[in-house]
């Protein structure tokens, strides 16, 4: 079964980070990423640009609406994901634990995959 990892963080957070300590994480990303590419449970995955690259579109009376930014403010913010492929939930936790951001102050929020159908 297919799962997604969706990745919190606090974006202020990182920006106080210097580049040493910000270095530091994206080598360790690197290391879990192939890690799980070579346990063949990697699918997909991508960090996020910031929130204020965001757009936010909604229906209004029938229209789509934008706006900038994300939907609601939060202390967190989505910055990346993976898709992975797990024998269970309890295998897709044992993957999350393992994603850097947990280990600095983040969450990853794991949620089962809806297939629906041959067009993958």
């Amino acid at each position: 079964m297919r799962y997604m990892l969706l990745i919190y963080g606090s974006e202020k957070a990182r920006e106080k980070m210097s580049d040493q300590e910000r270095g530091a994480i994206f080598q360790q990303y690197g290391e879990f990423t192939e890690g799980i590419r070579k346990s063949g449970a990697f699918q997909a995955g991508d960090p996020l640009q910031p929130t204020s690259t965001a757009v936010t579109v909604r229906g209004k009376n029938g229209n789509a609406v934008t706006s900038d930014g994300p939907f609601a403010e939060t202390s967190e913010q989505l910055g990346g994901y993976y898709i992975v492929e797990a024998k269970n939930r309890e295998e897709a936790i044992a993957i999350a634990s393992r994603i850097p951001a947990v280990r600095v102050g983040g969450s990853v929020e794991v949620r089962p995959i809806m297939e629906m159908g041959p067009a993958r």
